[in-house]
Formats: C-alpha cells, structure tokens, sequence
C-alpha cells in the first residue's frame, strides 16, 4: 500500500472555534502520526478525533486522563491505549507530530524527543 503524503492542503484534522488541529509532516511529506492514526481500529480513531474535536472547539479539555502536558512545550492527546504528541503553534494551531500505543506508565523518552524534534523542524520550515 502506497503511503499518503500530507501537505499543507490535507494536514488538518479539525478546526473549530478555539484552534486548528493539524498533522506534523516532514520535508518528505510524510507524517509519522497519521500513518499511526490509519493503522488504529475505528474505535481508536474515534476516541481521538473526539478530543480533537473538544479541544478545538472548546480550547480546553480538564481531563488530565485525556490530555496533559508532558513538559518541555509537549502535550498528550491519551485516547486510551494511544497517545498523539503535539504543541501549540502561534495563530492558533495545534501540531500533532507523533502518535503510539502507550505500554508503560511513563511517557517513553524517544517519543518526546522525537516530538521535541519534529517541532523544531516544525518552527524552522515555517520561517523560511
């Protein structure tokens, strides 16, 4: 199966009132994080899409069990067993750069390092 690429005109999942919620991709177009979402049962993608969906309309969810912030500028979208990684980005953007199947209590350190660097790259492609 040939794998989608995800560019500036298909990387939104959502927007609503408060924010736009994307997908990260890379210079390849390729996204680490949808690839992941695609693999995921309907159920799993609903339990996302839902928070998504919350966040970006309401600009909050208070629910630390269904999403939290991991430090560094990283927050965690927790759809049970899932967790999508992303930050927020100025005009009111939330970038979701990686997502996995949780199977530790800790968030593992490699995902936040990988969404830390997704985000730089993020940054530094936007101001060119």
């Amino acid at each position: 199966m040939e794998e989608l690429k995800i560019n500036s005109t298909n990387c939104v999942i959502y927007t609503g009132g408060h924010f736009t919620v994307e997908w990260y991709y890379d210079e390849n177009e390729y996204s680490q994080a949808y690839e992941y979402f695609l693999s995921t049962t309907d159920v799993q993608k609903r339990k996302f899409l839902i928070l998504v969906k919350r966040i970006a309309d309401f600009g909050k969810i208070f629910d630390i069990t269904k999403f939290r912030n991991e430090g560094d500028g990283i927050y965690a979208f927790k759809p049970q067993p899932d967790r999508y990684l992303a930050f927020f980005f100025t005009g009111k953007k939330i970038i979701v750069t990686n997502a996995f199947c949780k199977k530790t209590d800790k968030l593992p350190l490699s995902e936040k390092e990988l969404a830390l660097k997704n985000r730089n790259n993020y940054i530094t492609i936007r101001r060119r």
